[in-house]
């Protein structure tokens, strides 16, 4: 087994909430996750620098000193394949801001303040930090896990799974396709589109045996996470099935839409210009075309997203959600971590007596 700052294998309950940068990632809801047993974490994605500071004293303010937290960064993003249609899909979306007295956003590529989140980082001892959307350098991860911190890596297909393991992660992130919000691959392009399961079992079959993966993609429920178990993983990182709780930042009408059992969830660029899982609304519909293009279309939106959910207007701004989002529960984030842990080894229970019993 490979020892880290943090093993995976010491928590409580083998239950990660995802970081869900955006809005349903707060303070309170990692800590309550972390409080509970298993791994709460923190989103640095869309916030400077002293957001991140802040957000990261809170969780400290509201934990004891030996419980572990993680903090999601993302990496630079490649320039998308679609970065000269951005022009004319803003085009596009003129008619609509203009209806709702929004100003579109200025497009632009930048890279989310990477360095400058890096060295605030290692400046502070954070349990575990992962990384989405991109590989990190040896140099880099050699440099987190001199500053006290585990060093995971978001993988969707085996290609990047071989790449994180050779830049020296501690774990993989394995994000299947069912995956609310953002595919974390390191390529828009080239983004993997296998199902969380297979995607388990080839990676497992690619990488060395002591690498720990946690497996994340359409998990709600406790037989989900006793599924992923029982398929090697060391772990389950569940998002959508948080975001009902009272703890998540989720906006009143998102949740409304998470809780319905009639919404479908598709792939789209429409709302980012980098592929993401959510449900399906009017918006995602009329500009199923939109461009590879992140995050210049991210910034180019983002306006009208914010209107959108000010009014409440569920069909003009992004609902990331999972494809199993109607399982979700509203429940205190610790009941839930709980919950999930004692249906997961029922399950495993359930399987391991089936299994005698046909053997």
């Amino acid at each position: 087994m490979r020892m880290s700052r943090l093993s995976l294998y010491s928590l409580r309950h083998p239950i990660v909430q995802a970081p869900m940068a955006g809005g349903p990632s707060t303070p309170a809801l990692a800590a309550a996750v972390s409080r509970a047993g298993g791994l709460g974490f923190l989103a640095a994605g869309y916030k400077t620098v002293d957001q991140v500071e802040r957000e990261l004293a809170e969780v400290r303010s509201l934990l004891s000193a030996d419980v572990p937290y993680g903090l999601n960064l993302f990496a630079p993003p490649g320039h998308g394949t679609g970065a000269a249609e951005v022009s004319s899909y803003a085009d596009s979306l003129r008619e609509e801001a203009q209806e709702h007295g929004v100003d579109l956003g200025r497009p632009r590529w930048d890279d989310d303040q990477y360095s400058e989140k890096l060295d605030m980082i290692c400046e502070q001892r954070i349990p575990v930090v992962s990384l989405t959307f991109g590989c990190p350098t040896p140099s880099e991860v050699n440099r987190l896990r001199s500053s006290g911190s585990a060093v995971w890596v978001t993988v969707t297909t085996v290609g990047e799974a071989r790449a994180a393991q050779r830049t020296g992660a501690d774990a993989l992130v394995v994000q299947g396709v069912e995956a609310g919000g953002h595919r974390g691959g390191f390529d828009d392009a080239h983004s993997g589109d296998i199902g969380l399961l297979a995607l388990l079992q080839l990676v497992q079959g690619a990488v060395n045996d002591d690498l720990p993966v946690v497996a994340t993609g359409g998990l709600v429920t406790g037989r989900g996470v006793a599924a992923v178990l029982a398929c090697g993983a060391a772990a389950a990182q569940l998002g959508t099935a948080f975001t009902l709780c009272p703890e998540a930042g989720t906006v009143p009408a998102h949740r409304d839409m998470i809780s319905r059992d009639d919404a479908p969830t598709a792939l789209t660029r429409a709302f980012t210009g980098r592929t993401a899982r959510g449900i399906i609304n009017r918006f995602l519909q009329d500009h199923a075309e939109a461009p590879s293009a992140y995050p210049e279309i991210h910034h180019l939106t983002a306006p009208l997203r914010t209107a959108a959910r000010t009014r409440g207007d569920a069909e003009s701004f992004h609902l990331w959600a999972g494809q199993a989002h109607a399982l979700a529960q509203p429940l205190p984030a610790a009941d839930l971590v709980v919950r999930l842990a004692t249906e997961a080894r029922e399950a495993l229970k359930i399987a391991t007596r089936e299994t005698s019993r046909q053997a």
